[in-house]
């Protein structure tokens, strides 16, 4: 078993999850903050929806320049949810696919010519898996505050004691 085909059981309940809140966030709540120096409701599902696509863009990429990077909009819940499903699945993907050499490769994040930093492969793809988390716990708290029912995660919730 490879590196890649060993995160795939993490990899689904992650997403799974993950899909579950996002299906959640209220489409005409999209500019809400609740703190003036908050992001967006919408810029932070939007986010969410993005980061599994960030896997495979790590495993066959050498680098991203965030200078090249396309600007937040606030999009409907069905759209994040389509853009979600289709960045699953090429994360999906790219784990299974991927060789242990390749994990091993140098990626690198970049701002234009200015590289912000450097690690292996199997670095970045852990620390994808930990960047997801924070923004999904994020957007829980966005959707409490709203009152909107928080989805199981990794257990039993206020709003849903069984699942």
């Amino acid at each position: 078993m490879t590196i890649g085909q060993s995160l795939l059981p993490e990899f689904d309940q992650e997403m799974a999850s993950t899909r579950r809140l996002l299906a959640r966030v209220p489409g005409d709540k999209g500019p809400w903050k609740p703190h003036p120096k908050s992001f967006a409701l919408g810029h932070l599902a939007q986010l969410v929806s993005w980061m599994p696509g960030w896997i495979a863009q790590t495993l066959r990429q050498p680098h991203l320049d965030l200078a090249s990077g396309v600007g937040y909009s606030f999009e409907p819940t069905a759209k994040l949810l389509q853009g979600f499903d289709a960045n699953v699945t090429a994360g999906r993907e790219a784990l299974a696919a991927a060789s242990d050499a390749d994990f091993a490769q140098p990626w690198s994040l970049k701002h234009g010519e200015r590289v912000l930093f450097t690690a292996p492969r199997s670095v970045v793809v852990r620390q994808h898996f930990g960047h997801l988390s924070h923004h999904r716990g994020q957007l829980t708290v966005y959707l409490r505050l709203l009152d909107v029912p928080i989805p199981p995660i990794y257990g039993p919730t206020a709003d849903e004691k069984t699942w």
